[in-house]
């Protein structure tokens, strides 16, 4: 799940070059591909929970703040979710402000989506945690029988460029939903619930470290722990003190997180190198 590797290494080079033969089939030569992700380290999962944190601030800002509702807050965020996708699909490369808007977009959208879900709708935390998890469960395994493998760090095809986005989007929805049921259904509140989601985070390393489990499970395992706990963080700061927050703004806080993340993001950019022969294979998924 952690690389042992230079965040540099974020356009790692495969030899994955298709050429094709006279009889029109496709094999593999040698020559370089860039992956479009970063390379999993361990500054990929600190951003990736700054981002999360962003994305709980900044929907409620939007929802709640500026007083526009889950229902268009949601259609604002989607829009621009598929404005960065868009982008990002049609790079050729990793380009990591790109990446990371993305990664924001998802969030913000799931932050927004989920609480729709659950308030308006009135779906509630449970019902709609269960159906998000059997959603996250279906594309994975959808992804693994379209393309025979369940990807998360040489994403260099459509196919699994899409599949990639999807499990983000609806992992992130479903880490609002948790998030939400851990912290307030059970009554726990933000601070402990952020302890819970931390532990559990703990316990993907620890099955990392000792375990062969198939190492794009453990990765999207934490990446939807991430989620929460980003969503319980981002509540102890914003939520009334009444509710057990901080009652810091909202809007101030999103700023003040977006800028941790690009000061993050310029600290982890360096000149992609190739991946230095031996170093340690995927395990299967």
């Amino acid at each position: 799940m952690v690389e042992q590797q230079g965040v540099g290494g974020a356009e790692r080079r495969t030899a994955a070059v298709m050429t094709r033969g006279d009889a029109g089939s496709e094999n593999l030569d040698v020559g370089v591909v860039l992956s479009k992700v970063p390379e999993v380290t361990l500054a990929f999962w600190a951003i990736k929970v700054l981002a999360t944190t962003v994305g709980e601030t900044g929907g409620d800002a939007l929802s709640m703040t500026l007083g526009l509702g889950y229902a268009v807050s949601t259609l604002i965020y989607l829009a621009f979710f598929a404005v960065v996708l868009v982008a990002q699909v049609r790079t050729s490369r990793y380009h990591p402000f790109l990446y990371w808007a993305v990664v924001v977009a998802t969030t913000t959208v799931g932050t927004t989506t989920s609480d729709y879900l659950d308030r308006t709708l009135g779906l509630g935390y449970v019902r709609s945690s269960v159906l998000l998890f059997g959603t996250v469960l279906a594309v994975l395994a959808l992804w693994r029988h379209t393309t025979g493998a369940i990807e998360f760090e040489q994403i260099t095809r459509r196919s699994n460029e899409t599949f990639y986005w999807l499990t983000i989007l609806v992992a992130n929805t479903l880490g609002t939903a948790l998030g939400d049921f851990v912290a307030t259904t059970t009554g726990l509140g933000f601070e402990r619930g952020a302890l819970v989601f931390a532990s559990l985070l703990a316990l993907v390393a620890g099955a990392y470290v000792v375990t062969r489990i198939p190492t794009a499970l453990l990765f999207w395992a934490a990446y939807v722990l991430t989620r929460p706990l980003g969503a319980t963080l981002g509540d102890t700061l914003t939520k009334s003190h009444a509710e057990g927050g901080l009652a810091l703004g909202r809007i101030s806080s999103s700023l003040v997180i977006a800028g941790c993340m690009v000061l993050g993001i310029l600290l982890t950019v360096r000149r992609s190198a190739p991946l230095p022969e031996g170093s340690r294979e995927q395990r299967a998924a």
